[in-house]
């Protein structure tokens, strides 16, 4: 009977969430919230396994751009990529934030590279 209300009360345990750990390089006792704040981010739930990440805006949102070396982020295409002439010219804008998940195209060099999708 002990045995069994000691696998219960674990099995109970493994469900209860876990409090939050400051990630690598933050202040002992920082929480990741709090680590995250510090950075000018927010924690979110992202991916399809909806993890839990600090998303940080980047400064240059939405600046034009040709190749990622222009931006905090990468340099990404807007639109159907799908539709660009092999080898054709093309300018983006600079990502949003730190969040890597989705479809996204990347500029380098003026040119797009092939997408990736990222769950």
């Amino acid at each position: 009977m002990r045995l069994l209300i000691a696998a219960l009360a674990l099995m109970a345990s493994a469900c209860s969430p876990m409090a939050s750990q400051a990630p690598d390089g933050a202040a002992p006792g920082q929480t990741a919230e709090a680590a995250c704040a510090a950075r000018n981010g927010s924690l979110q739930r992202v991916g399809r396994m909806q993890t839990l990440q600090c998303v940080v805006r980047y400064a240059d949102a939405g600046k034009r751009c040709t190749d990622g070396d222009q931006c905090a982020g990468d340099c990404r295409y807007e639109g159907d990529a799908s539709a660009l002439a092999a080898n054709a010219s093309v300018a983006g804008v600079c990502q949003a934030d730190s969040d890597r998940f989705g479809c996204q195209t990347p500029i380098e060099d003026g040119k797009a590279t092939p997408t990736l999708c990222i769950d």
